[in-house]
Order: C-alpha cells, then sequence, then structure tokens
C-alpha cells in the first residue's frame, strides 16, 4: 500500500502570520474581532476580519516577482515556505508539485483593473490584469519554487481543498513529483463581502492562505499521515446538502474519545445546520476554526488541515477527521493519522492510498 505523509503545514490567517497565532486563537475559542469594510456607493459598512500586518516584512516580498502582486499572494507564499520548511532542507525532495486551490481568487486586483477598464478603458493599467486570472497565483509560485514539474489550479467552494490534496496524493503515489505543495488562498474585498451576506447572513468574510505539504518518503514527514480522503459528495437535485453532509459523515470511523474533529462550522446557523447535525454523534473533541477565524473560503478549509495536522503534532489525538460540507457543491473529508492508529474508513470510501496503489 502507498502511503502519503505530511511534511508540514503553514498558515496566514486574521490570527496572525504563522501557525502560532492561529492555533492560539483557535485554543481560546473565542471569535476574533471584526472591523468595518466600506462598501462603494454604500453608507452601511460590511464586517470583515482581514490580515493584520506582519510583525516585520517578510524577506519574500523583495523578490521582483512579488513587488506588484496581488496580496492573496503574499498570504500564500508565507504559508507555502513555512509548510515547506522541513523538505526544502533534503534534496531528495528536488521535484515540488503545486496545487492551488481558489473560490474568489484574486478579486482586489480584479475590481481595481475593471473600474479603470470602466473609467477609460485606453488608460486601464496592464500591470494589473496578469493578476485577475485565476492561475495568476499558482504561476507567482511555480517561478519561486523554480523547479515545479507541474502546477494545477483548481477552483471550487470552500471544500475544493480537499480535492486539491487528492491530486496531490495521485502524483506522488504515481511518482510524478518528490513532494507536492497544496495551498489554499483568499482575500478580502467589500464585493466579496457583500456577496457572502446573500448566502449566509452571519458569516464574516475572512482574508488569508493555508498550506499543506505532502510527502511519499517517510524520512520527510512530520510524523503524520495523510490516511484518506472520502468521496465527494456532489449535492444535486436527488442529494440535498443534509443528505451528503450524513453520507460524508457515514464515510468516517465512529470515533473515539482521544480523535480529533475539525469542522467547517462557522457562524451561520442555518446554513451550517447539515453539518452539525450530521456529526451530531461525536463523542470526542472538537474545533471549528471558522467560528473563530471567519469565513475564509477555501483558505479556511486549508486552516482547518493545517489545525488539525498540528494538533496531532502536539500530542494528545491519534487521528484528526477533518470535514468540510461547502456551501453550494460538495461534502468532503480527510482523514490524518499517527502511522496507522485508528480504524479505517469504510469500504465505499474514496481512500486515495488504496484505490492508487
Amino acid at each position: 500500500m502507498s502511503r502519503i505523509f505530511v511534511s508540514g503545514v503553514g498558515a496566514v490567517s486574521p490570527a496572525g502570520w504563522g501557525i502560532e497565532p492561529m492555533l492560539q486563537a483557535l485554543r481560546s475559542g473565542v471569535a476574533l474581532p471584526s472591523q468595518p469594510l466600506a462598501r462603494h456607493l454604500w453608507g452601511r459598512p460590511i464586517l470583515c476580519r482581514p490580515i493584520p500586518a506582519p510583525p516585520s516584512r517578510p524577506p519574500f516580498m523583495t523578490n521582483p516577482r512579488l513587488r506588484r502582486v496581488s496580496p492573496i499572494t503574499h498570504y500564500a507564499t508565507a504559508a507555502a515556505l513555512e509548510a515547506m520548511a522541513l523538505f526544502q532542507q533534503n534534496e531528495r525532495a528536488s521535484r515540488v508539485g503545486l496545487v492551488v486551490c481558489l473560490d474568489a481568487g484574486c478579486v482586489q486586483y480584479s475590481c481595481r483593473f475593471f473600474d479603470e477598464v470602466l473609467k477609460d478603458p485606453g488608460t486601464a493599467s496592464p500591470l494589473l490584469f496578469p493578476e485577475t486570472v485565476f492561475s495568476a497565483l499558482a504561476s507567482n509560485m511555480a517561478v519561486l519554487l523554480a523547479e515545479t514539474p507541474i502546477a494545477y489550479t483548481l477552483l471550487g467552494d470552500a471544500a475544493c481543498f480537499m480535492q486539491g490534496m487528492a491530486v496531490a496524493a495521485d502524483w506522488l503515489t504515481d511518482e510524478r513529483v518528490d513532494a507536492c505543495l497544496v495551498i489554499g488562498a483568499e482575500e478580502v474585498n467589500w464585493l466579496l463581502a457583500d456577496a457572502l451576506l446573500h448566502l449566509d447572513r452571519g458569516a464574516v468574510l475572512a482574508a488569508g492562505a493555508g498550506a499543506v505539504a505532502l510527502v511519499r518518503d517517510p524520512a520527510l514527514s512530520c510524523g503524520i499521515q495523510l490516511e484518506a480522503i472520502t468521496d465527494a459528495h456532489i449535492y444535486g437535485r436527488d442529494n440535498n446538502k443534509s443528505s451528503c453532509a450524513a453520507s460524508m459523515r457515514q464515510q468516517f470511523p465512529s470515533g473515539v474519545d482521544n480523535e480529533l474533529l475539525c469542522d467547517s462550522v462557522g457562524d451561520g446557523l442555518r446554513t451550517h445546520r447539515p453539518e452539525r447535525e450530521a456529526w451530531a454523534d461525536w463523542p470526542g473533541a472538537r474545533i471549528s476554526p471558522k467560528a473563530v477565524l471567519g469565513e475564509g473560503l477555501v483558505a479556511a478549509t486549508a486552516w482547518q488541515c493545517a489545525a488539525a495536522v498540528s494538533m496531532l503534532k502536539q500530542g494528545g489525538f491519534e487521528a484528526a477527521n477533518v470535514s468540510a460540507v461547502g456551501p453550494n457543491q460538495q461534502a468532503i473529508g480527510a482523514r490524518f493519522s499517527l502511522g496507522d492508529h485508528g480504524e479505517r474508513l469504510t469500504p465505499s470510501h474514496l481512500n486515495i492510498l488504496e484505490r492508487t496503489a
């Protein structure tokens, strides 16, 4: 059986730059304060949770490639470098694959560019346009990594980060890469925050990024294994969010006291009810990063995985289940463990480690 390991994780969140500030916020269990964000042609501001300024200017920001990029690239770069710290020191991880997962993407530069186009198409800055496309982030990251044999950009709802990890696991199993970096990132903009209100009145938009570095070589592991990823339960006419969340839950073990659940429940009561009901029988510990950090879309799912891995590393749990019930596309989960501890998932699941072996 092929096995996939976690080499490291990284995060930039409203709690700060790095994994540790995020973990401190999650341990407190108190929602971070929100800030007003002005809306265009609208007197009443909207609340959001932006990224605080870094304690000092990160060295990577001096790279010529990153001088004019959107903030989302800075978030993703910081999270990626933190996640890659271990395998970057080893020559056996020379071929690094890249999977960038997005929902909204580079909204700030898109709004700036098209605002200029509407005002005067003849003077719209061509320097802004390259950062408006969804593949801009993957392009910037591939240049920074230098030796990237393959790079993908995946678009979807918040849960598509799990799909990104499945893609990375396939590449590693097929030996197309030695390591693979999976990144989920988003940024704050008034237009996006306003749109979110129409989907979930209780949600507060958040910016940031999360990254998980996966490897095939156990020598490059931080001690955590990506045990499996469930099927992607797609919403449709015959499969509503509640039934998909329940089906995803059934593919996980029943749970024990020394296992952790990291769910995607946020501030909204109605939109997160299916996930609450699906995991109502969970007997172990539980954390909800979105309830503390905000609705970070794909970045929030990346925070879930980064938090689950970090808490496993710190001890106290033998396994961590990550539940991602997306707002409009799919319900999908992942299971991390310390080696081969714990019960395996049910036979009907998509176990990336067995199917691709």
